[in-house]
């Protein structure tokens, strides 16, 4: 029979698993995402998550508790008798009562190859660390943070110049073959669990502003990967003084590139000379401008020889 489930996720990223499970027949007795939150152009209007829209469009009941807390919120729970819960980016901490609150608990689809990255930000870090290889695993949860038996796993190859948005978009994708595949399993009673080895596990913190400055002072190869890593969210940038007054320049793909100089020394072309080698940003964005290939940036913007970025 199919699986009753209730899913729990909030972005894009979360979607196409929900879709999955609902176009494998299963009964989505629930979906669970964080509340509407201001957005809009000003700001002032409450937006649903892309999971919220995606739900209704799929005539699923919503649910949005800001955490469970609320003794009446973990009883809506588990008064879905549910088979199993599948979380995907849901970003809320589950309580025990939440994760033993279906009769197989929850599973969840995490964009790591475990227990390497564990925590908030794993295809950002995994770029950033110059990862050449990362990929998708269903667990299932404990009380740990993603510490729990894998069931299924999925590698996925991080090209050389790979952002994080483009390896976001893949791994949402494989991520919902294999909870797809994962659920099919669980139904048929044939779901392996195995432990996580405790070595090699390192933690994936969330993404600090402090992060997204470019350091010039660092190898072009840190460079680069911060770049790609932080692109196209929040972005990576530096700082240029055009017309007399220093501006934000956010970088959104670099290329390593052949030269020496002082760091953060712009060589030619913007070319920029870091602590050990050189990169050339190949697509840039000035504050509340558009994207721009390095190429049309320059038609605007005049960056001589020997200008020093910080």
């Amino acid at each position: 029979m199919p699986l009753r489930i209730i899913f729990m996720g909030t972005p894009e990223f979360s979607v196409p698993t929900l879709v999955a499970l609902a176009e494998a027949g299963h009964e989505i007795a629930a979906v669970y995402t964080q509340p509407p939150r201001p957005g809009g152009r000003r700001g002032l209007d409450l937006q649903k998550s892309p999971v919220h829209q995606a739900a209704e469009l799929l005539g699923i009941p919503v649910l949005t508790p800001p955490n469970f807390k609320d003794v009446g919120d973990r009883e809506t729970f588990t008064n879905f008798n549910a088979d199993v819960a599948v979380v995907v980016a849901y970003g809320l901490l589950l309580p025990e009562e939440i994760l033993q609150g279906t009769r197989h608990g929850c599973y969840n689809g995490h964009a790591s190859l475990l227990p390497r990255w564990r925590g908030a930000a794993p295809i950002q870090r995994a770029i950033m660390a110059g990862d050449h290889e990362t990929g998708m695993m269903v667990m299932k949860m404990d009380k740990g943070l993603d510490t729990g038996p894998v069931a299924l796993s999925k590698a996925v190859a991080i090209g050389e110049t790979m952002t994080a948005g483009e390896l976001h978009d893949k791994l949402m994708q494989v991520g919902a073959v294999l909870m797809k595949e994962a659920m099919a399993k669980l139904e048929a009673g044939d779901l392996p669990l195995t432990p996580q080895p405790e070595e090699g596990a390192v933690y994936a913190a969330k993404i600090s502003k402090a992060e997204t400055r470019i350091d010039f002072t660092k190898p072009a190869s840190e460079v680069h990967n911060r770049i790609r890593g932080l692109s196209p969210f929040p972005g990576a940038w530096f700082e240029l003084t055009i017309a007399g007054k220093p501006e934000r320049i956010k970088v959104l793909n670099s290329e390593k590139a052949a030269g020496a100089g002082e760091a953060g020394t712009v060589l030619d072309a913007l070319t920029i000379a870091c602590g050990e080698g050189a990169v050339r940003p190949t697509r840039l964005q000035r504050a509340g401008g558009k994207p721009l290939a390095v190429a049309e940036f320059l038609r605007g913007t005049l960056v001589a020889r020997g200008t020093r970025i910080a």
